[in-house]
């Protein structure tokens, strides 16, 4: 891995679970990470329910746009997370490879989706401490 590793986040439509992620990890790792989020079928807009439960741990995503999942974007990551996109995700050897499985918070109400965050910043957390812990000083 690259001395500072870059995690892509992918999911179906790029609104919701995926911009979750990546927003959690921008917030916790800092510049000790790059962040890239995609979808292999993007919305046009962010979840503005998922919006207001980011906006509700002081984090906004409200400004991202959904990206299209790119071989170049999977090339350029070190680890490349899925949350329920399946076989849309392109393989490459030397990459490490995650599959997320959360409900997808289309079309929810605010509770499943904070259900639904909460869940992320678990594994955000976790995924920081292996890839990027901060340096003890």
């Amino acid at each position: 891995m690259s001395e500072k590793p870059t995690v892509l986040f992918v999911c179906v439509h790029n609104a919701g679970r995926s911009q979750m992620a990546a927003g959690y990890l921008r917030e916790f790792a800092g510049d000790r990470v790059e962040v890239l989020s995609a979808g292999s079928e993007p919305k046009d807009q962010i979840n503005p329910v998922s919006i207001e439960a980011m906006a509700e741990e002081g984090i906004d995503i409200a400004g991202n746009t959904p990206k299209i999942l790119t071989v170049e974007a999977v090339k350029e990551s070190d680890v490349v997370i899925t949350m329920g996109c399946g076989d849309a995700c392109p393989v490459f050897p030397g990459k490490r490879y995650e599959d997320w499985e959360l409900e997808d918070p289309a079309g929810k109400d605010l509770e499943t989706v904070r259900r639904v965050r909460d869940d992320i910043r678990g594994r955000v957390e976790a995924l920081i401490a292996e890839i990027a812990p901060a340096s003890v000083a």
